[in-house]
């Protein structure tokens, strides 16, 4: 049996191997008005929203999501060796220059321990903005155009997409990018590659987004007909 078939075989009924996003971004909501409506501490918000994410990623993995891409979400569970064993690569983007040297060496660590790994690829924005991603991929152009390493005759949608942070994988652009707690906007959150991304907004808040629900985003990405601006997916 091949992999796709594999993958078949444990999917959700209603959901295609074929269609499956390569590559999903999720901007996690609502851990804090989650624990506020319960009555709760704030931590047991953030704690309840690690523990989704981590079966979220787990299924990603074993229904053949090649990237996730994660906005604002603590470090701290991506860099412990449970992670690692799961053969999930980790990668981490964001302006590092305003973080701890600590944090520094622990992210540097954890990339460099999953570099090989073939699994998951599992992309963290850390400080990270859309705009912050767009000034230093132009920073980085004008930069090599002053030294003559390129000319303005080079400069293209593929050279810039290129020096974006998310050259860091093989599918850079999310086709999927999912949100809860309500909130119907971006936040500033890869601003270039999500031009022709899918969205999906759901109403819970993160701690209760289920596996039901991240069947639905997908059933409902599987259903739409992605025309790129003007020219039709295949």
């Amino acid at each position: 049996m091949d992999k796709e078939s594999s993958i078949q075989e444990v999917l959700p009924e209603g959901l295609k191997v074929e269609l499956m996003p390569k590559h999903l971004a999720v901007i996690l909501d609502g851990n804090r008005r989650w624990a506020k409506e319960k009555g709760l501490a704030v931590e047991l918000g953030h704690k309840e929203g690690k523990r989704v994410m981590m079966e979220l990623a787990l299924l990603s993995s074993k229904w053949g999501i090649k990237v996730l891409s994660l906005f604002a979400f603590s470090t701290e569970n991506w860099t412990r060796p449970k992670v690692i064993k799961y053969n999930v690569r980790l990668s981490f983007i964001g302006d590092r220059s305003k973080l701890p040297e600590s944090l520094i060496e622990l992210i540097n660590s954890a990339e460099e321990r999953t570099r090989s790994n073939k699994g998951l690829h599992v992309i963290v924005a850390l400080n990270y903005s859309g705009r912050f991603d767009i000034m230093q991929a132009t920073k980085s152009i004008a930069s090599k155009v002053k030294d003559g390493i390129l000319q303005m005759e080079d400069i293209n949608e593929t050279l810039f997409d290129e020096q974006l942070q998310t050259n860091c994988t093989k599918f850079p652009v999310p086709d999927l990018l999912i949100r809860t707690s309500g909130e119907q906007r971006i936040s500033n959150f890869m601003l270039w590659q999500l031009a022709y991304t899918e969205l999906f907004f759901s109403k819970k808040n993160f701690p209760d987004f289920e596996e039901q629900d991240f069947v639905e985003a997908l059933v409902s990405f599987q259903q739409r007909d992605r025309r790129f601006g003007g020219n039709a997916y295949s």
